[in-house]
């Protein structure tokens, strides 16, 4: 009795996924949030483009998806390379025969440095990363996906708002940011670890932060600062990227989801 309840609600539901026949662009996809996420969308029926710098971690993350069952491409390239996006687009179209339907901008990593002591190349590096970049890459998409989602990163908000508000009324767009809070990945990790990205001229930017993970020094209690507890999994934060591009989010756009295990409230 209780298989057939579940086959009856399979049946009312979504039956070959929530993304079924939905084109997805995930750039920052070969690792961390994005490469969940990747996994996520194509086990809801998404044909998903894997777009990351690192040309072998996106074609391992596509074999995989395909290996299991699902549909995936890797485009790999530079997002700060503007003639990178219009091929991503490009690729991306002829994987969907001629459509786009949504769009993660999730491709990013930080460069710390206080005011007084950043240079030009960071401040400009960072703004071309998190907000020209996402830019660009909309605007390329623009002719094939607008007639469903866009998902943004933190970061993007008022690019985000103004999608939701000139594409919403005449294409039905909708446009959201997730804000992360404390999401275990390399960036977040131990800067000792020795992560680093590379920048297009070769200079290494070390990721991570000073001691993280070690014991607080004043005896308190470690993340207290988060009420959960703990840092989020990549896992749970590309969940949250799936449940808004999803259908379960079909009437929310322009907003900024928060996803921090209740931090800063």
């Amino acid at each position: 009795m209780a298989s057939r309840a579940q086959q009856i609600a399979g049946h009312l539901n979504w039956p070959k996924g929530m993304l079924a026949g939905q084109v997805a662009i995930i750039t920052g996809s070969g690792q961390g949030i994005g490469a969940e996420a990747a996994r996520l969308f194509a086990n809801e029926g998404a044909k998903v483009v894997v777009a990351d710098i690192d040309a072998a971690k996106a074609a391992d993350v596509a074999k995989k998806i395909n290996e299991s069952g699902g549909s995936a491409i890797s485009v790999a390239g530079d997002v700060l390379d503007e003639n990178y996006l219009k091929d991503l687009v490009k690729k991306a179209a002829e994987f969907g025969n001629g459509k786009i339907h949504i769009i993660v901008n999730n491709a990013g990593f930080t460069w710390d440095g206080v005011i007084h002591k950043m240079t030009d190349k960071q401040w400009e590096t960072m703004l071309a990363v998190h907000n020209t970049a996402p830019f660009k890459l909309v605007r390329a998409a623009a002719p094939y996906f607008r007639a469903n989602y866009a998902v943004g990163k933190a970061g993007i908000v008022g690019l985000t708002k103004v999608i939701a508000k000139e594409w919403g009324p005449a294409f039905g767009v909708r446009a959201n940011t997730i804000a992360f809070g404390h999401i275990a990945t390399r960036l977040t990790q131990a800067k000792e670890k020795g992560a680093f990205v590379t920048t297009p001229d070769g200079e290494k930017i070390a990721l991570g932060i000073p001691g993280m993970g070690e014991p607080p020094k004043d005896g308190s209690v470690a993340f207290a600062d988060i009420p959960l507890r703990r840092p989020g999994s990549p896992s749970e934060g590309a969940s949250s990227i799936l449940a808004v591009a999803s259908p379960l989010f079909s009437y929310v756009s322009g907003q900024t989801i928060m996803v921090t295990g209740g931090r800063n409230m």
